[in-house]
């Protein structure tokens, strides 16, 4: 009964939600009403499925704009960055997400980005317009990682998201989360079990660096750092 009530709350929340946002989108410039509706709609996905988000270190994220590079346990990460985050943000996604009805055309029309991944020439046109947001002032969120773990642990990262941060030249705010795949494993459509979802902030990560080598070095420095926020929670359960 649970779970039918989580997959008809979660179909028809999103579609009502959906259709008000793309209503509000053409009057919202900036988004920031949209980014409230995806605020609302999360919180009420994790309330109906009994799953808590306890957060710490917001206090590191307090001058923006961030390129927030976090690790991807489950289809459960969105909805609790969204309601984790305290500021306003896009996402830079892969572009089958954009065509799935109403949340692909909520994500096209508040302006989200589109990674194609198959594409080259497409993926750096995505970079570059992420960079460019980026410099105006908007945070841009991005899972290193490429897609989410089938187990929990931390995936080979994707090095040519760190083009991104040499570009936008911003510094990355490094994002640990623990608990969701248990909750949500790769595959499931809703949760499995009521839990909680911990999610920890680190230290900005300065990108102004021009050398060859600042790539690799700022991908490694960004995995060590996401490495130890989830070290750090599960040291404490």
């Amino acid at each position: 009964m649970r779970k039918v009530l989580i997959f008809i709350e979660n179909t028809c929340v999103t579609i009502f939600l959906s259709i008000i946002a793309l209503f509000v989108s053409l009057f919202d410039s900036k988004g920031r009403a949209v980014h409230y509706l995806m605020r609302l709609w999360a919180r009420i996905h994790l309330r109906v499925s009994g799953v808590t988000v306890v957060v710490t270190g917001r206090e590191n994220v307090v001058s923006p704009p961030y390129l927030v590079m976090c690790n991807h346990q489950s289809a459960l990460d969105i909805y609790a960055l969204i309601v984790a985050l305290p500021f306003q943000f896009k996402w830079v996604a892969k572009r089958e997400l954009f065509f799935i009805p109403f949340v692909g055309w909520v994500m096209k029309r508040a302006g989200y980005i589109s990674l194609d991944r198959k594409r080259p020439r497409e993926a750096i046109k995505a970079i570059d317009d992420a960079a460019q947001k980026i410099r105006r002032g908007m945070n841009i969120i991005i899972f290193p990682e490429g897609t989410r773990s089938q187990d929990g642990t931390l995936l080979p990262f994707k090095k040519g998201v760190f083009s991104l941060a040499l570009r936008a030249r911003v510094p990355i705010a490094p994002v640990g989360i623990s608990g969701s795949s248990r909750l949500q494993p790769k595959g499931s459509f809703i949760p499995k079990q009521k839990g909680v979802i911990y999610i920890r902030i680190g230290k900005p990560i300065e990108t102004a660096q021009e050398n060859r080598s600042a790539k690799t070095e700022i991908m490694l420095t960004v995995r060590h750092a996401i490495e130890g926020l989830m070290a750090e929670q599960e040291q404490q359960v």
